[in-house]
């Protein structure tokens, strides 16, 4: 038995916090009850640790530096038979030490306690998994490889899943004939290999830094504190859901139903940033406006597994969504999407692939990543910068979102820098500018003609508040009568957009009904890109 348990602490994660005693009872629910304490190794267990750190940190830089590494060998004549059988007797006697070091980090845990105990609750959870034990092992934080799965796509039935993935909107492929097809398939190949390699490697990256193991270690202190700061003074559940392509989501719950006002009846599912964590992300903010809040890691993200490409991210926010409704217990029309950045991507797939939720909040969001992709990119790259994008990165934003006929409600932030394609001086080259007037322009097409798309582009040019009163008054847009014409026009029955409004009205009628329009689906905020939204700027959209 004893030789047992040193084995299952030799292979056991590593433990980094101890959240609050298992056998520690929660009196009450208020805030503050759940004081947890950073895990102490002993003497043997912190030297061997740090050891089997540096290995692996050599290991990693070895194996992203291979391919130079190789060629430099092979210059110097080092590959070759009579020098790779000394190298591999080398390599081998290395890892029997790194066992025999891992074995004594074992025998160190073996006489801790502290140890002793979470490994035997977490073994006892793997066997049987019932909501006792679950509760007893979310009082530590350990490597999430080892968390055992809460929830698994396979236990619902929806048409939406596949082990393939769900489904994702396709850029239209170019009317060809066979032959001319078959010609362009040739010439195109060397952009689809170099497209590939760019999308796999520091595309990737590029476009969700986050995923990067170097920034999760830089930030690795930060994101303890955020996650022992959700669990102990807000009791947040953290969960591992597993979705159809088989990664393994980090998400956390925290559960405001109890608590004063209604919003807690509403749960928010919050859409990360593309170097966004829930720990240090924007779950603070409807956290702090008393709603009940979903936050979730991007795959590669945390202690999410996979790389965040489209499919994935879909299918990630899909087992999300599966979660909070069979699991969580919320319906769709109490379910909020708030996304912050890149993260709207996965909010407006959510909210095209399930139309039925209550409404869909973008922060600092951008229509289509294609014109920031050619920003930051030299000009001379732009076919393959097009065909990357479409082919693997295609962050089709506003499309998605004109598949949903909820309310809708974009942020922009006055000041962004980063979904600008012109410096943040310009406040016209923020693309949520764009994704404004491709909703106005579907929803409202008899409105949104050339002079209400030219009063809205005069709106969304106005530099301070004050610029854009004026500009609101100099119209005399009545927003009472404005917002009778669209009750009678909806009383008339016809209520899926795009909507035929404005069609018999003046000239005068369809402007103020277009700056009308403008100001209640955005909303500005005086900051920056990463500056954090407070709670008082998170608002229910409008509707009628």
């Amino acid at each position: 038995m004893a030789g047992l348990m040193w084995l299952r602490c030799v292979l056991g994660p590593h433990l980094q916090r101890i959240h609050r005693s298992p056998d520690q009872s929660v009196s009450d629910g208020r805030v503050g009850r759940r004081q947890g304490w950073n895990y102490q190794p002993r003497s043997l267990e912190k030297h061997t640790d740090s050891i089997l750190a540096w290995a692996s940190a050599l290991w990693s830089l070895s194996y992203y530096s291979s391919p130079l590494l190789l060629c430099y060998l092979y210059r110097k004549g080092f590959i070759c038979s009579s020098k790779l059988v000394p190298v591999t007797q080398y390599l081998g006697t290395v890892l029997l030490c790194l066992v025999g070091v891992a074995c004594l980090r074992g025998y160190g845990r073996w006489k801790n306690s502290e140890y002793l105990q979470f490994i035997s609750i977490l073994e006892e959870t793997k066997k049987n998994h019932t909501p006792a034990n679950k509760k007893k092992v979310r009082c530590y934080d350990f490597d999430f490889s080892y968390w055992p799965a809460d929830f698994n796509w396979t236990e619902v039935n929806s048409p939406k899943l596949s082990k393939a993935g769900v489904s994702l909107l396709k850029p239209e492929p170019r009317l060809r004939g066979t032959a001319d097809s078959v010609l362009h398939s040739v010439r195109t190949l060397p952009c689809h290999v170099i497209g590939f390699l760019i999308a796999h490697s520091f595309g990737r990256r590029m476009l969700y830094p986050g995923s990067v193991g170097l920034l999760q270690k830089a930030m690795k202190s930060m994101l303890q504190q955020g996650q022992a700061r959700l669990i102990e003074e807000l009791d947040g559940q953290r969960n591992k859901l597993v979705s159809c392509d088989g990664n393994e989501i980090d998400t956390m719950f925290v559960d405001q139903r109890g608590g004063e006002g209604q919003n807690g009846q509403t749960l928010v599912i919050c859409c990360e940033g593309n170097a966004g964590f829930y720990e240090v992300g924007c779950m603070n903010t409807p956290l702090e406006g008393g709603y009940s809040v979903l936050g979730w890691n991007h795959p590669g993200f945390g202690g999410s597994t996979g790389v965040p490409f489209p499919q994935n991210e879909a299918n990630a926010m899909d087992v999300v969504i599966q979660f909070a409704i069979h699991k969580l217990g919320f319906q769709l029309s109490n379910i909020v999407i708030y996304a912050w950045s890149i993260g709207g991507f996965t909010a407006t797939w959510a909210a095209m692939s399930y139309p039925e939720i209550q409404a869909v909040v973008l922060d600092a969001s951008f229509d289509d990543l294609l014109p920031l992709a050619l920003k930051v990119m030299p000009d001379s790259w732009r076919p393959l910068v097009q065909h990357t994008v479409r082919q693997y990165m295609n962050l089709n934003n506003a499309e998605q979102l004109l598949k949903y006929q909820g309310p809708v409600l974009l942020i922009r932030r006055t000041r962004d820098e980063i979904i600008t394609t012109a410096g943040p001086e310009d406040i016209m080259s923020n693309r949520g500018n764009d994704l404004l007037l491709k909703l106005l322009q579907f929803r409202y097409p008899k409105i949104m003609t050339n002079e209400g798309i030219r009063v809205v582009r005069q709106w969304l040019g106005t530099s301070s508040p004050l610029e854009e009163a004026s500009l609101y008054s100099g119209y005399e847009v009545d927003d009472e009568w404005c917002t009778c014409v669209l009750l009678s026009y909806q009383a008339d029955g016809e209520v899926l957009y795009p909507w035929n409004v404005g069609a018999d009205m003046t000239l005068e009628g369809r402007r103020q009904l277009a700056l009308f329009l403008a100001r209640k689906y955005m909303r500005n905020f005086e900051a920056t890109h990463c500056t954090p939204l407070p709670a008082t700027e998170f608002h229910s959209p409008w509707k009628l």
